[in-house]
């Protein structure tokens, strides 16, 4: 575990590089202050150490529940990256487990100097093979026909060569169309890249809400009739509400749950995705690290018992999942001094590290799902962030149909 002075300020050149969540109004004075990076060879419990240290920096969040905090008014908030827990190796190891950097308001900037744009170099290499993908869906299936488990996501890896510098492309991927956490972060060897379109937590005026999302077709007009009405895609659908709503319910105040809108058609790059709202009135005294303990990792990324799921997941996934499926996003204040969190899920998540450009997608496994199928969703939901990462600098993105 490191406790780091400035590694990087926020940069205005060529290409905007920013923290997924950051306030607009904060975007052209703000300069790192100071960062935690903790990896899980370090020990420890990474909320606490994540609470702890941001208490140390003026940012309170011993309660979220919507009282005001005395903080440091020159601390405009941290930006936060959280992965998931797991007893299988990242193939990422260079990114840190959990990283949080401090920023504070400052109206002198600097400015990055231009280097050779970078790209994949190389042809992408998955983790395990199409066929061993659908395999590991059977498997999900036989479990479930067991009776351990209802619901399983299962996420698959690939990585390719990556050269130059990645600030271009990484850009790219932030500004994917549907990226409600677009944002990158970076440290010394490692790069961090969201495009995600789900809200993991987000807590304003003392109420929470996540955004889960289950449920893909291609943007088209019969993609759409197509999920709108799929039983099994419904069905997977209400599972991961319910256990939201559950997650949410260990802080909440009794009765407070409950589910603003089911089941929404929303749109990311060339895909359809179903989103539902459920949101919650926080009970007095929750604070940050309990409520982090109550819905991460999200339910969308584990599925249903969570824990039984997540032991299925780990058993058949070939790799980690490294800083995807887990959190990304901001923590502070508003300008009265109440806290807020804007934590995204970081699925269609990028990291670039160690030479090479890494990608995680997967979906969830129901007892009706088709292998096949499975394969070819998770196919569709990396190919924007592959384009991304093999474009040019200054060449469009293309809209693509079906797997776009």
């Amino acid at each position: 575990m490191s406790t780091l002075g400035p590694v990087v300020g926020y940069r205005r050149g060529s290409v905007d590089l920013h923290p997924p969540g950051l306030p607009t109004a904060c975007r052209a004075h703000i300069w790192e202050r100071s960062r935690l990076e903790w990896h899980s060879r370090d020990g420890g419990d990474p909320l606490r150490l994540l609470c702890d240290f941001l208490a140390s920096h003026g940012v309170q969040l011993e309660d979220v529940s919507g009282s005001r905090s005395v903080i440091d008014r020159s601390v405009c908030g941290a930006a936060v990256l959280l992965s998931p827990p797991s007893v299988t190796a990242s193939p990422a190891p260079g990114v840190p487990a959990m990283v949080a950097v401090v920023y504070e308001h400052r109206h002198s900037v600097g400015m990055e100097l231009a280097r050779r744009p970078g790209a994949v170099r190389g042809p992408w290499t998955p983790s395990w093979t199409p066929g061993e993908h659908a395999a590991a869906v059977q498997e999900v299936r036989e479990a479930i026909g067991r009776g351990d488990v209802y619901v399983v996501n299962l996420v698959g890896h690939t990585s390719a060569p990556f050269g130059g510098d990645p600030r271009p492309a990484l850009s790219r991927v932030a500004s994917l169309p549907g990226a409600r956490y677009g944002g990158v972060l970076h440290g010394e060897g490692w790069w961090v890249a969201s495009a995600s379109p789900e809200t993991l937590v987000e807590v304003a005026g003392g109420r929470a809400i996540t955004r889960p999302i289950k449920g893909t077709r291609p943007a088209t007009p019969e993609g759409r009739a197509e999920l709108l009405a799929s039983a099994k895609e419904r069905a997977e659908h209400v599972m991961i509400v319910d256990l939201e709503r559950n997650d949410l319910s260990r802080v909440a105040r009794t009765g407070s749950v409950r589910v603003d809108e089911l089941f929404a058609i929303r749109r990311w790059s060339g895909l359809w995705q179903a989103e539902s709202t459920v949101s919650a009135e926080l009970a007095d005294g929750v604070g940050l690290a309990e409520l982090l303990a109550a819905v991460w990792p999200g339910g969308s990324v584990t599925g249903a018992p969570k824990r039984a799921a997540v032991d299925v997941a780990t058993r058949l996934e070939p790799v980690g999942r490294g800083p995807s499926m887990g959190a990304f996003g901001w923590i502070g204040h508003d300008r009265t001094g109440r806290p807020v969190v804007d934590l995204g899920l970081s699925i269609r998540t990028v990291a670039v590290a160690g030479g090479r450009a890494h990608l995680w997608a997967g979906g969830g496994i129901v007892w009706d799902s088709d292998p096949a199928a499975e394969v070819a969703e998770a196919a569709a939901k990396t190919a924007p962030l592959k384009r991304a990462l093999s474009q040019k600098l200054g060449q469009p993105l293309s809209g693509g149909r079906g797997a776009g």
